[in-house]
């Protein structure tokens, strides 16, 4: 019940306190935070912004588990931007020159963009177990280079070509489209929606309920215990990284096989930095990452309702931008007041814990 407690309260006081400083700049403008919130929850049962958080909650889903997974080994995957974006980039051109049944055709879709999301992912984990580079340095570096190479390779005299006034990759066949469900005027849900819950639930079945869950965290927490234990610490860093990378493969593809059918020049950025924060929002469970997605989502999709109520709509960038500050304060202030929770129990149990009344210590003290 205690780490239950624990669990809940940092992301708790995290919001809380992201909500607090967001009410304050909205008072310090004049405007009224009530007003706001209620504006942005009426925004909900708008048109389509129900079905287009939900649509969004499973793309964030994805990219946070992708963070998940390297945190679990204490790895900080900046690349999940690049990586992304390169598995989106050649599952669209390997799809679009495929021709297979129905699903069969998605399958090999989405397989073709986590082995190339895990490839990106593949130099930064050898540079890390062969030459010590930090993987932040590393996968910073890969995302330049994919934003470059994905730019290159969407160019007319390669791969795009041009539909109206935007350039694309050829439109996939709708042999590999994912049938998303329909909900008429509110719009349409990804079929892929059902993917990032398949890939939650995986998640936390492996890192719970396995063996190579509890080696992946053992590693983590400390290379060398585990190596002393016969666990190899590079080996398990190179998994995770490559696993981290194929999952952020599949982060673009609820868009592109359930809506834009290609990969376009304005393809949709920042999946990778929000999942990041959403990871820590969520502590790495899978549970928390969903309701962490869903809560940027709900921030990112309702926003455009502030502009009717006179308030700038980037204050809701400014409160995912606070939730992530305030994640790591929090978790900073639980963790201390858990150890010293912990120090009390034991000192208890030995015997050492300062008495209740210290008046009644020289009394002790005399009947003995």
């Amino acid at each position: 019940m205690a780490k239950l407690r624990s669990s809940l309260l940092a992301p708790a006081l995290a919001i809380a306190a992201s909500a607090l400083l967001c009410g304050v700049i909205l008072l310090l403008s004049g405007a009224n935070p009530f007003d706001a919130l209620g504006a942005m929850v009426g925004q909900v049962g708008e048109g389509q912004v129900a079905v287009d958080i939900v649509n969004s909650t499973a793309i964030y889903m994805l990219a946070a588990l992708a963070a998940a997974i390297g945190f679990q080994m204490n790895l900080l995957n900046i690349g999940i931007e690049g990586q992304y974006r390169i598995g989106a980039l050649v599952a669209a051109i390997v799809g679009s020159a495929l021709v297979l049944p129905p699903v069969l055709h998605w399958i090999v879709i989405l397989i073709v963009a986590m082995i190339a999301g895990a490839l990106w992912a593949l130099l930064p984990a050898i540079l890390k177990v062969t030459r010590g580079v930090h993987e932040v340095l590393s996968t910073i570096m890969m995302n330049a280079i994919a934003f470059g190479l994905a730019a290159y390779l969407i160019r007319r005299d390669q791969f795009g070509i041009l539909i109206g006034n935007n350039v694309s990759t050829e439109p996939i066949a709708d042999s590999g489209l994912v049938p998303g469900i329909e909900f008429g005027d509110r719009g349409t849900m990804f079929g892929l929606v059902f993917l990032a819950v398949v890939a939650a639930a995986i998640y936390g079945m492996t890192m719970n309920r396995t063996r190579f869950g509890f080696e992946l965290k053992a590693s983590g927490l400390s290379p060398t215990a585990a190596s002393a234990g016969g666990v190899d610490a590079k080996r398990m860093i190179v998994i995770s990284l490559l696993a981290s990378g194929a999952v952020a493969g599949l982060v673009g593809m609820p868009e592109i096989l359930g809506r834009d059918h290609a990969y376009t020049l304005n393809f949709a950025a920042g999946y990778g930095f929000a999942g990041l924060g959403i990871a820590l929002l969520g502590r790495n469970h899978p549970l928390g990452i969903a309701f962490g997605a869903l809560l940027w989502a709900f921030l990112e999709k309702s926003k455009g309702a502030l502009d009717s109520v006179g308030v700038p709509r980037e204050i809701a960038t400014i409160m995912q931008g606070s939730i992530v500050l305030s994640v790591v304060i929090a978790y900073e202030v639980v963790k201390r007041f858990d150890q010293a929770a912990e120090q009390r129990r034991v000192g208890r149990a030995l015997g050492t814990a300062e008495p209740a009344d210290p008046s009644a210590e020289p009394e002790r003290e005399a009947s003995k």
